[in-house]
């Protein structure tokens, strides 16, 4: 199919792009890697009268350190954070996660920006961000601001973006001592959507107990689930066989709302998400005891 009739502009800066998303209020759609818009387009599903392509804005796309953390553009490529040496170093749980993102092809031209501000429930950056504790910085003609991943999905495709807004830089926070992180998913194929995926941190205190946790969940409800009732059940106590058992529990029963549908049944993906953060979180606490 092809998509319906627009207007195409390409500017060179973040300030002309802005000016172009205002101008059009409502009717313009940033175009990034393309790999989710453009099919949507060709199907009909997204009909954009304006497109603003942001691939020639060489300053949306980088990867820096500062004393906070890592700040990375929203049009970087997946495939560059993938292969960053820095993102391996200050952010292991990224670069562990990145290489389950569809293919190589689809990471070449995909952006980091374009995947969590398309908010797929499916897709593993959104819930990456939730369990990172990451901020998105969204930018307009009004100026900045800084929303928490927390607070950033909500809903269905559905992001705290506004019309004539953009998601410009994504800040990641430096990993705190004695924490441990892990990403699982499955899915039918390499490349697929994941049936169900978790991503986790966990922080042991001097005592050796669970001082902090986050937990999210993917393909299991309308945005990335965290865990909160799993949460619960790990602060303050000591790790233990038993104790991960009961986090997987809770984060299998009230924590996610799976549906059913050709690929699997709502039963199925909760069994999926009790195994795979059980698995998670005994590899988070691993890693946790050996930081």
């Amino acid at each position: 199919m092809k998509p319906a009739a627009f207007e195409y502009f390409r500017p060179r800066s973040v300030d002309e792009a802005l000016s172009l998303l205002a101008e059009h209020d409502g009717d313009a759609k940033p175009l990034a890697g393309g790999q989710s818009l453009i099919p949507a387009m060709n199907f009909r599903l997204a009909t954009p009268s304006v497109l603003v392509d942001l691939n020639g804005i060489p300053e949306l796309g980088y990867i820096k350190d500062d004393a906070d953390g890592l700040r990375i553009g929203g049009m970087t490529r997946q495939r560059q954070i993938e292969r960053s040496p820095l993102i391996s170093s200050k952010a292991p749980l990224m670069a562990e996660t990145m290489p389950h993102i569809a293919h190589v092809a689809i990471r070449n031209r995909g952006t980091i920006g374009g995947s969590v501000a398309h908010a797929d429930p499916a897709a593993e950056l959104p819930a990456l961000m939730v369990a990172l504790n990451a901020e998105l910085e969204i930018s307009s003609t009004q100026g900045k601001r800084s929303v928490p991943a927390s607070e950033f999905f909500l809903g269905l495709f559905t992001t705290a973006v506004q019309p004539g807004e953009l998601l410009t830089e994504i800040r990641i926070p430096l990993a705190a001592e004695r924490s441990g992180s892990a990403f699982l998913e499955i899915s039918r194929r390499h490349g697929d959507f994941a049936l169900v995926g978790v991503v986790a941190v966990v922080r042991l205190d001097a005592q050796g107990l669970c001082a902090d946790a986050r937990i999210a969940l993917l393909s299991v409800g309308d945005r990335p689930m965290p865990a909160e009732q799993a949460i619960a059940v790990l602060k303050g106590q000591r790790p233990s066989a038993e104790l991960i058992r009961a986090a997987a529990d809770a984060a299998a029963g009230g924590d996610i709302d799976p549906s059913s549908d050709i690929h699997a049944s709502a039963r199925y993906r909760r069994q999926l998400a009790n195994v795979l953060t059980r698995r998670v979180l005994e590899r988070a606490f691993e890693r946790a005891r050996s930081a």
